[in-house]
């Protein structure tokens, strides 16, 4: 009798849960939900609580209500100055009319394929009328600002808002980009060359004016040099020949002792000669050097 009040109180209990868990649902902040009938939105929920909806005929579709992405595929395209571009874009959307995106596209899957068509072609048809270098440079803010534009007027009709439209990588094709970089490296090769030149000109045109310089240094120098020395041994002859003339017969005694040192230097001092023939060694046997003698 007890185990099949139990077995009562669990079916009940089955039964209740089954019920609710069929007229009842959820509705989280990040979620909206359309609640649908045989197939048609009979109404949509866009605040978290709990809702109730009839069993069995009714049934529910969650639509995110958070801020979505959406990236391209690379794509290739031709600029106004005809040169070929590879872009890559991506998009940030958030529904915000639930009722209008599940009757247009239905999941989120088919809006994701939706605004890949609208962003692919504003793409084309913006940087169709702009140069490679309002892309690249010189206008890229402007001209994704337009994409912007061109796709949220078209999402509109999807019940999307469209929060943003990137330009992820605007640049020439793998084989052009290797031709451009291949032409820049040859050019920076010859600038460098042409440096270099320009530069050995200069080093050997310095060069060739400090050797000038240095030796025009060395010569007035080397004139300075001869003119001291000979204004110099010109001063000594003069002090030499006062001298003399004060006292002759010292200088001529110190003229003599010079010249025996100069004879006698070498490793052989044998000097074979009459003394009493040559006056060189008059010293030797008078003090006086013969001084008498010859003032008579």
């Amino acid at each position: 009798m007890k185990n099949g009040l139990i077995g009562l109180i669990a079916i009940a209990a089955a039964v209740v849960f089954a019920f609710v868990s069929g007229v009842a649902f959820v509705v989280t902040p990040t979620m909206q939900v359309l609640v649908l009938q045989f197939g048609q939105v009979k109404r949509a929920v866009v605040e978290p609580g709990i809702y109730f909806k009839a069993p069995f005929i009714q049934n529910v579709e969650y639509l995110d209500k958070r801020i979505l992405d959406v990236d391209l595929d690379p794509q290739e395209l031709i600029a106004s100055d005809k040169k070929r571009l590879v872009v890559d874009a991506f998009a940030r959307y958030r529904i915000v009319d639930p009722v209008e995106f599940y009757q247009s596209v239905r999941t989120i899957q088919g809006g994701n394929q939706r605004l890949t068509t609208f962003v692919s072609s504003a793409v084309r048809a913006v940087l169709a009328d702009a140069t490679f270098f309002d892309v690249v440079r010189d206008d890229r803010s402007g001209l994704m600002e337009k994409i912007r534009s061109q796709v949220e007027d078209e999402a509109k009709g999807i019940g999307v808002q469209v929060v943003d439209v990137k330009l992820r990588r605007a640049d020439l094709p793998q084989k052009n980009s290797e031709a451009v970089f291949q032409r820049m490296q040859t050019e920076r090769q010859r600038e460098a060359t042409e440096l270099r030149a320009k530069g050995g000109e200069e080093s050997q045109r310095i060069r060739a004016k400090a050797d000038a310089e240095k030796e025009i240094i060395l010569a007035e120098a080397q004139r300075d040099s001869d003119r001291a020395r000979g204004e110099g041994d010109a001063e000594r002859i003069k002090i030499f020949a006062e001298a003399f003339n004060k006292n002759t017969d010292f200088f001529a005694f110190w003229r003599s002792m010079q010249a025996y040192e100069a004879s006698m230097k070498g490793s052989d001092t044998r000097v074979l000669m009459s003394p009493n023939s040559s006056d060189f060694f008059r010293y030797l046997t008078d003090p006086k050097g013969g001084a008498e003698a010859r003032a008579k």
